[in-house]
């Protein structure tokens, strides 16, 4: 029997700050939106763009970097899984949202953020320069 690929690869924009759940056994979630958008020459040859919204999870090692570098705005590569949840709304209707489980992820654009604080380099930041995202061979690149 064969097996399926569940797999997803994105680079987007977060639309909002993480928001980050420690739960009792030490574990951390974190949560946010993720902006994809395609741009296209519409029928009438005008540019047009369409963006989509993603709503990614991060678990453990991975929640902790998006909860300590992550903001509003940055420019991210997520790969991960699709998953499907279920959940009931207050009137006790079935309802399902869809997430991706990221697994991947590699912070990209701008230069490095400044501590709020002092003003300083943020220690332990990942820079656009510094690599492709983990598990890429460089000689699989396609250029």
């Amino acid at each position: 029997m064969a097996t399926g690929v569940n797999k997803v690869i994105l680079i987007g924009n977060l639309g909002r700050d993480p928001e980050v759940q420690n739960f009792e056994n030490g574990v951390k979630k974190a949560a946010f939106t993720l902006a994809t958008t395609e741009a296209y020459k519409g029928k009438d040859g005008e540019r047009a763009t369409h963006t989509e919204w993603h709503n990614i999870v991060m678990w453990r090692g991975l929640a902790d970097v998006a909860e300590r570098f992550l903001k509003k705005g940055s420019t991210i590569y997520v790969e991960g899984r699709i998953r499907k949840r279920e959940y009931e709304d207050k009137e006790g209707q079935k309802k399902f949202i869809y997430e991706i489980l990221g697994d991947v992820m590699q912070m990209l654009g701008g230069g490095p953020r400044k501590d709020e604080g002092t003003g300083a380099p943020v220690a332990g930041e990942i820079h656009k320069d510094e690599g492709l995202p983990a598990n890429t061979p460089d000689d699989d690149l396609p250029f």
